[in-house]
């Protein structure tokens, strides 16, 4: 399938949010400058692999049982249906983020489950270990990838895969109560859960809410990737609003500040983070920092 997007797109950046980190399985980039991902689809699990050609159009191959709903979701999933017309810059440092990158849209899998899995396992802990139980828990419970995907790749466990770990595994995995409790509650329901990324906005966040133990900051990092909700702010992130704070206004923020300087940019308050993200602000380095807590050790 070839695709030629009628706007300025830029591949990477468009899907960087859905990687969990360098070594996530269900996200890779190889040496030829492919780009494979994997999913769980409602006609089963699919692999797409994604070449953009100078010209800017992209080519995209699919295997597996998922492989047609992966290629009719592909121009949604590379921002197609992203409409920043009327987005207003309020602060030069946004200005200039959009100036230097038109490629940057919001993508939208149009798919809950795989995105939730992920941002329930970030919930409250670091980087390292959510990636780190991420990759674990594809390992064990994840098909592995349709196609000739690069060597262990796999598809995110579906939610039938995750009522069926048994205590010791989520130990070793890294998972406490908590996040295994949010998980297995939304795996009971999933299937009403895809209907979020249908109803969209500020009602489908609502609808995760329901599940216990999915919060404003999971329902909106779910929100950011199944449909590019550009109005869905991680409130909550323990870094977003140091990182907001101090590009635009040189100091930290906390929720309340965030909101506040955040405010003008409404209905699209993600779109001036996701720009400021991607132009590479981050909070200052600097303080202690949270340990990393391996729960298999205890």
């Amino acid at each position: 399938m070839r695709y030629r997007p009628s706007f300025t797109l830029d591949v990477g950046a468009v899907l960087s949010p859905l990687r969990r980190g360098k070594g996530d399985p269900c996200l890779r980039s190889d040496d030829t400058g492919v780009t494979w991902l994997t999913a769980n689809t409602a006609e089963g699990p699919g692999t797409l692999a994604l070449r953009r050609f100078p010209d800017g159009e992209v080519e995209a191959q699919a295997w597996g049982p998922g492989a047609d709903p992966l290629l009719a979701g592909l121009p949604a999933l590379l921002g197609a249906e992203d409409d920043d017309s009327e987005f207003v810059a309020h602060h030069p440092p946004v200005a200039q983020a959009r100036h230097n990158m038109p490629g940057l849209r919001l993508g939208a899998t149009g798919r809950v489950w795989d995105v939730l899995m992920p941002a329930v396992l970030e919930q409250k802990v670091t980087g390292y270990e959510a990636r780190r139980s991420w990759r674990e828990l594809c390992r064990w419970f994840g098909e592995p990838a349709p196609g000739p995907a690069p060597a262990g790749m796999r598809v995110p466990p579906t939610p039938r895969a995750i009522m069926s770990i048994v205590d010791w595994k989520w130990h070793k995995a890294g998972v406490d109560l908590s996040r295994r409790r949010a998980l297995i509650f939304a795996a009971q329901v999933a299937h009403r859960l895809e209907r979020a990324a249908e109803i969209r906005g500020a009602e489908g966040r609502a609808l995760l809410r329901k599940v216990p133990g999915i919060g404003v900051w999971t329902a909106s990092e779910v929100a950011q990737r199944a449909w590019g909700d550009a109005d869905a702010v991680s409130f909550g992130d323990f870094h977003i609003p140091a990182v907001i704070g101090h590009a635009l206004l040189g100091e930290p923020l906390d929720d309340a500040g965030l909101a506040e300087v955040l405010a003008p940019y409404a209905p699209q308050r993600q779109r001036a983070v996701r720009y400021l993200e991607a132009a590479g602000f981050s909070r200052p380095r600097f303080g202690p920092r949270y340990a990393v807590r391996d729960y298999r050790a205890f």
